[in-house]
């Protein structure tokens, strides 16, 4: 039974792995911004793929309010909210409490409904990086807990079509890309302090392409852009999330388009 049990992990695991190796949309972090790109990416036909480095979902959700087990959101998120079939109680002041772990689970269950792809403790090392014209093509990753063991081992790698840096208040993603790669053209500006008004409204507006083939979604928007933190309300990351779906969706059809007229033409 035991040879069994071992044979059907590494078979099945390693296709998926293969399968998984080259993908349209590749999110680096499952919280609630990249949870919700996935969802709506894949729902539109889109081979999605989210790296997550811990072994579980949901970003900053999970400790609520500091550790109160609540989280808000705002009026103008609640068509997100519905979409994932969101319990939502309302307070005042078009505020709306949920509670932390139906969030992640709902976001996740979303997802992975849609038809997205979740590998858990998996950590993004770098970005591939192509020129004429500069442009990030995928990543390379590791194991967690390669990682944490401190162990010097090759990474693997992963081609995607649009990289999307879900990776939170560092946005670590992009930082490397624009640190090893000036050609790209990316400058980081910090995250200010909190202000949760501003930022709200700021971190949907920046949300989306950061440089080609590269995107950023959720709180990491306030590192590349310099825009202040937000605290316990998460309405904009979702938002942010739906929006970059949107982007995405746009971006890639007009390059499926474009090289059709290539093809044709030639």
């Amino acid at each position: 039974m035991e040879l069994q049990i071992n044979q059907a992990i590494i078979r099945e695991g390693m296709r998926d792995l293969e399968d998984f190796s080259d993908v349209d949309v590749l999110i680096a972090g499952a919280g609630p911004s990249g949870l919700t790109a996935a969802k709506y990416l894949a729902e539109r036909g889109f081979k999605v793929l989210i790296y997550e480095r811990r072994l579980s979902f949901g970003g900053g959700i999970g400790g609520g309010g500091n550790m109160i087990p609540k989280i808000v959101v705002q009026t103008e998120a609640l068509p997100i909210v519905e979409d994932f079939k969101i319990r939502a109680k309302k307070v005042e002041n078009g505020f709306f409490t949920i509670d932390p772990a139906e969030l992640i689970a709902k976001l996740a269950t979303g997802a992975l409904d849609a038809g997205a792809k979740i590998f858990l403790g998996v950590n993004v090392d770098d970005v591939i990086v192509r020129d004429a014209p500069p442009r990030v093509v995928g990543v390379l990753w590791h194991w967690t807990a390669i990682q944490l063991s401190g162990l010097h081992v090759d990474p693997l790698y992963t081609h995607c079509k649009a990289l999307v840096d879900a990776t939170g208040h560092d946005a670590e993603l992009i930082a490397i890309a624009g640190r090893k790669n000036p050609e790209l053209g990316i400058e980081m500006a910090g995250e200010k302090s909190n202000w949760s008004e501003v930022s709200e409204r700021l971190v949907v507006e920046h949300t989306g392409r950061v440089a080609q083939g590269l995107y950023v979604t959720g709180i990491a928007v306030c590192a590349v852009y310099g825009l202040p933190r937000m605290g316990p309300i998460f309405g904009g990351m979702l938002m942010s999330g739906k929006k970059l779906a949107e982007i995405i969706e746009k971006d890639l059809k007009n390059a499926s388009k474009g090289k059709g007229k290539g093809k044709k033409a030639g």
